[in-house]
């Protein structure tokens, strides 16, 4: 693909001011008093509740050597604290202490300060392209540096029912993704996979349906809907997932409109879904389909201790 050199010179442009406006440039960062891969650390711990050590040099990118460095010295701050895992006690898994939470809590409320003054002096249309632009390319951007890009959307294709390869794949899509970003181990890719399994053994009831999406021969992606499980005319949303370099650019929106049409189909009065807390971008998008939050507690049937959240999207809903 051939790409302008005038628009790669923009676009490092507005990345160098955009570092300098946010505050990249100093020591410090989002009003604390913490570096900004810090304050990258305290997200993420807020964000996924536990993590090692050893996820958080993945999902920040930084040697290991520095991620300890500066995990010890937030811990000598009473920001983070450190516990046995549940599975391996020599794993120690990290999580913030209470005054760690109180910290995200200001940082958030710095962050969305700044996002919302600086998108105050754009219009509707503007602000769209802004989230839609930066979310399309960071998602680039880290699907560059994990290895991970694919084709364009426009080469996605969604197809419907079980192929050879399916359960272990979308068992593998989850148990990576999750481990990454929320600290999953595998008691949740053991889960996935037995109930794939269990599930691809009942698509013979017409009120059961899986979708995939595929590029050339790989599967990228899958959403299935399990209408047998409940006995009545509740549906449940299951197993909705997207590699890394798949994101953002409309190919999980395609397969959850494949999913809800058949669901308008087969006359269902409400589909449900479960899924935590911390997952914005595929809360978005399941409330763009009319979802709405029904429940909201912790809960561990994942096999970590997170905020679970049950949606629902009754009949007519869009």
């Amino acid at each position: 693909m051939n790409i302008d050199p005038s628009l790669v010179e923009q676009i490092r442009s507005a990345s160098r001011t955009m570092v300098r406006e946010l505050g990249f440039m100093g020591n410090t960062l989002a009003g604390t008093a913490h570096s900004p891969s810090a304050v990258h650390a305290l997200l993420e711990l807020g964000n996924c509740g536990a993590l090692t050590a050893a996820q958080l040099v993945q999902l920040l990118g930084l040697e290991k050597s520095s991620v300890s460095r500066m995990v010890a010295r937030l811990i000598d701050a009473d920001e983070v604290e450190e516990a046995a895992g549940e599975a391996d006690g020599r794993t120690k898994r990290l999580t913030l202490t209470a005054k760690g939470q109180r910290t995200v809590e200001a940082i958030h409320a710095f962050g969305q300060a700044q996002v919302s003054s600086a998108l105050a002096a754009l219009d509707t249309a503007q602000q769209q392209g802004v989230a839609q632009g930066l979310q399309a390319y960071a998602q680039a951007l880290q699907a560059h540096r994990l290895g991970t890009e694919t084709k364009p959307a426009s080469a996605i294709q969604i197809s419907s029912g079980y192929r050879p390869g399916l359960i272990g794949r979308i068992a593998e899509m989850h148990g990576v993704y999750y481990a990454r970003h929320s600290g999953f181990g595998s008691y949740f890719e053991r889960k996935v996979a037995t109930g794939v399994a269990e599930f691809i053994g009942r698509l013979d009831d017409p009120r059961n349906a899986i979708w995939v999406a595929s590029q050339g021969e790989r599967i990228v992606g899958s959403v299935a809907i399990d209408g047998q499980g409940h006995g009545d005319s509740t549906a449940h949303l299951r197993w909705f997932i997207l590699d890394d370099g798949c994101r953002g650019a409309g190919a999980g929106r395609r397969l959850l409109h494949e999913a809800m049409t058949f669901c308008d189909r087969q006359g269902f009065s409400a589909i449900e879904l479960w899924t935590f807390k911390g997952l914005d971008a595929a809360r978005r998008l399941y409330e763009s389909f009319g979802f709405e939050l029904t429940h909201e507690a912790p809960g561990d049937q994942w096999g970590a201790k997170v905020i679970e959240q049950q949606f629902v999207r009754r009949v007519g809903q869009r």
